[in-house]
C-alpha cells in the first residue's frame, strides 16, 4: 500500500523548529508571528509546524515549556536561610536568562502579553504561575502565594529593564552586582 502525504519529520527537526520559534517569539512577539513565518524560517512546510503543534498557540506552549522549568530552576533551595535562598533565586535566574533560548521565550511571550490578550492568559498560565508554585514553598507565612508574587514581579521587572528596555546601567551590571542589590528585597518576602 502506498502511503499519501509528507513524512512527518524527525526529532531533531522538530526541535529546530521549536528553536526558530523561540527566536521568532522573542524578537516580535506572539501576534506579529504566524506559523507561516515560522516555517518559512526553519524551511519546512507549513503542514508539518500542524502535525506537531497543532495551532500556534501549541507551537508557543512548546517552546516555553521545553526551556523555561521553574520546578527546576528553583529546586533544592527548601533548607536554605532566607538570605541565601533570595541570592540563590536571583542568581539562577539571571543564569536562565543568560542563555538565549530561555530568554527569547521569556521576552517573547512579555512583549507579547503587553498588547494580547492570549499571551497574557499564557503568561499567567506557564510562567507565573509555575513560578509561583515552585517559590511559594520557600515562605512559611500564610500568604505565601502573595509574597512569591511579589519575588516574580521583581524578577520580571528586571528581566524587562534588562532585555527589553535594555537600560544601560541594568544591562552593564553583573550578575553578580544584581543579586548584591536585589537580594534583600526579595529576603524580605523569604522572611
Amino acid at each position: 500500500m502506498t502511503r499519501l502525504g509528507r513524512r512527518p519529520g524527525t526529532p531533531e527537526t522538530r526541535e529546530h523548529i521549536i528553536s526558530v520559534a523561540r527566536s521568532a517569539f522573542g524578537a516580535r512577539g506572539y501576534a506579529a508571528t504566524s506559523l507561516r513565518s515560522i516555517a518559512k524560517e526553519a524551511d519546512v512546510d507549513p503542514g508539518l509546524l500542524v502535525h506537531y503543534f497543532g495551532t500556534k498557540e501549541g507551537l508557543f506552549r512548546a517552546a516555553l515549556e521545553i526551556t523555561i522549568q521553574p520546578n527546576e530552576l528553583f529546586r533544592g533551595l527548601e533548607g536554605l536561610g532566607s538570605q541565601e535562598a533570595a541570592e540563590q533565586i536571583i542568581r539562577r535566574y539571571l543564569m536562565m536568562l543568560a542563555r538565549t533560548e530561555a530568554r527569547d521565550a521569556v521576552m517573547g511571550l512579555v512583549r507579547s502579553a503587553v498588547s494580547n490578550d492570549h499571551a497574557a492568559d499564557m503568561l499567567r498560565e506557564l510562567l507565573l504561575r509555575g513560578m509561583i508554585t515552585a517559590i511559594a514553598p520557600l515562605i512559611e507565612k500564610p500568604d505565601a502565594p502573595l509574597r512569591a508574587s511579589l519575588i516574580v514581579g521583581q524578577l520580571m521587572g528586571i528581566a524587562m529593564l534588562k532585555h527589553v528596555a535594555r537600560a544601560g546601567v541594568v544591562v552593564r551590571a553583573s550578575n553578580e552586582k544584581l543579586v548584591h542589590l536585589v537580594s534583600p528585597a526579595i529576603e524580605q518576602y523569604l522572611r
